[in-house]
This record gives C-alpha cells, sequence and structure tokens, in this order.
C-alpha cells in the first residue's frame, strides 16, 4: 500500500528504514522520503514505527 503518494513511498518501503533503525518521522523521511513534502502520511508513518516496536519518544 502507497504511504507517502508525493513521493511513491510504500508501506514496505516505510518498514524496512524503521527496521534499519529509523525511529522518528524526520529519520524515515530522510531514510526515504516519506513524509517529507506535504506531511499527510506522518500519521501513517508514525503508526508504522509504533507497529514495529519503536515510538517516538524512545529516541537513541
Amino acid at each position: 500500500m502507497f504511504v507517502c503518494l508525493c513521493n511513491g513511498v510504500t508501506s514496505q518501503v516505510v518498514a524496512e528504514a524503521v527496521e534499519a533503525g529509523a525511529t522518528t518521522t524526520k529519520q524515515v523521511a530522510s531514510a526515504c522520503g516519506a513524509g517529507a513534502e506535504c506531511g499527510r502520511c506522518r500519521r501513517t508513518v508514525r503508526a508504522i514505527i509504533e507497529a514495529t516496536g519503536v515510538a517516538e519518544s524512545q529516541r537513541p
């Protein structure tokens, strides 16, 4: 499923960025572009981060 329409990023790509160590929406945006443009997908990106077990408050 596409998460970020601006950059054509799928939920799989976001999950891979999180698995590679991204723990915030800003880190995901840097890693794959999701959330870097208009921001409508940031809520979905945050949900993927939380579903992977890494909350944004648990930053390194």
